[in-house]
């Protein structure tokens, strides 16, 4: 389908050879970061059978060993300031009749530092080919850090034990976490209480955590939620979640590096479903500083729907931008959606946009016309997309890239030059 010619009117048409555009660097995204610890077909694989149940309530610093199978079942705590200490290479089979989740308590930590070669797993306790999304619930972790909401607090969403489930504070350096390659799968379980978990939840996670290489797959709820806190987090993968891939709130301001968001048109929620959904505030709790709106930096994201034109039309848009938050997308390719981007009400002109959301030397592949906005007139807002590489017409994800759907690691370098492709100026 090809793009409105609304485009056309507005932009002129100029091929990437003539603009002084960095095209090397933008196309050869190096995806190793993302090989030997991942898992694109987790239904598949055999892992062995839990052997020890952990308990529900962790006071003492527990140490788990990674030669032993553990079962996560219910609403396990961390508490009283425990560190929770997971050993590479360590599986943890969660239990589906009572939905996992793991709670990691404000002043407690969690310490999952797995490797390339020995990934820490997380994943649902029924047999292979047999598991789904929302199998359990996933992995909740509340730390003392800045939150922009009245209080500069917030309860869990999920309705957990109330003395648990406070996060937020002032100790903005706090090491809440250190999360290091590990995978989280079908998690995302709404069945044992009204809101459900999410694959990995952060709230108020102070900046001295460290938080890299993790893989959340098949969540049915978003696969991460960021709310609150200060802190550069670096190579995320999410594959084929029901909800949003990342979702973004409450004042989080930081850098996201490497983000890999794997969607199909046929699985979503029907409340709707991006790839980046990215909040400046919940509104069912305020906001105290209008300048610490969620404002958050995204560099080398590769957010693609595996449509093609005879699934297309169950797509959205890739990015939505609620609550005046402020994005700024570099370097990223987004492909198979209707749209770059939607601007909810408070987005409430084109001077407003343009300072709230910047998106440069990047690529795009939409079927719609590329920007959605509710304030009317809505002329010329499609020059935020300005200096940004696209396709004309609609190009089905096989064609579009060099082996997007490949189970043991998808390739989604660009099969033509850049130079192929058009520039919005």
């Amino acid at each position: 389908m090809k793009l409105r010619t609304s485009i056309s009117k507005v932009f002129l048409f100029i091929t990437l050879c003539s603009l002084n555009l960095n095209a090397q660097d933008f196309n050869q995204h190096d995806y190793r970061w993302a090989k030997g610890w991942t898992n694109f077909e987790p239904n598949k694989t055999n892992y062995p059978e839990a052997e020890e149940k952990l308990p529900n309530v962790i006071a003492d610093n527990t140490f788990l060993r990674n030669d032993i199978v553990y079962l996560l079942s219910g609403d396990v705590y961390v508490i009283a300031g425990a560190t929770l200490t997971i050993q590479e290479g360590t599986v943890i089979r969660c239990d589906h009749e009572n939905p996992a989740n793991l709670i990691v308590t404000k002043g407690s930590k969690l310490i999952a530092a797995g490797s390339q070669a020995y990934p820490i797993v997380f994943t649902s306790n029924k047999a292979p080919k047999s598991r789904n999304s929302g199998d359990w619930g996933g992995i909740t972790i509340a730390g003392s850090g800045n939150v922009n909401t009245v209080s500069g607090s917030g309860i869990i969403k999920g309705n957990y034990n109330p003395q648990y489930s406070i996060y937020g504070g002032t100790d903005t350096d706090e090491q809440t976490t250190i999360l290091r390659y590990v995978r989280i799968e079908f998690a995302g379980n709404k069945n044992k209480r009204a809101e459900g978990a999410n694959g990995l939840s952060l709230y108020g996670v102070g900046s001295s955590s460290i938080i890299d290489n993790i893989m959340v797959s098949y969540s049915a709820q978003d696969s991460y939620s960021i709310n609150g806190g200060k802190i550069d987090i670096l190579n995320l993968i999410s594959l084929k979640a029901e909800d949003d891939d990342f979702q973004i709130s409450e004042g989080y301001k930081g850098d996201l590096d490497n983000l890999m968001a794997i969607r199909h048109p046929y699985i979503t929620s029907p409340k709707g479903s991006y790839a980046l959904e990215v909040n400046g505030f919940n509104k069912d709790m305020g906001y105290t500083k209008p300048n610490a709106l969620t404002n958050v930096t995204v560099t080398n994201a590769t957010l693609v729907n595996l449509s093609d034109k005879s699934n297309y039309a169950h797509t959205s848009s890739a990015i939505s931008a609620t609550n005046a938050a402020m994005i700024y997308i570099n370097n990223s390719k987004i492909s198979g959606f209707s749209d770059v981007v939607k601007f909810d009400k408070s987005y409430t002109s084109l001077a407003f946009i343009a300072k709230a959301f910047t998106m440069d030397n990047s690529f795009f592949n939409i079927h719609s016309e590329g920007v959605k906005v509710d304030y009317k007139p809505s002329t010329g807002v499609l020059d935020i997309l300005k200096y940004n590489r696209f396709t004309k017409d609609f190009v089905a994800v096989n064609d579009l890239f060099n082996d997007p759907q490949s189970k043991v690691m998808p390739k989604f370098q660009l099969k033509q030059s850049l130079n192929k492709y058009m520039v919005m100026q």
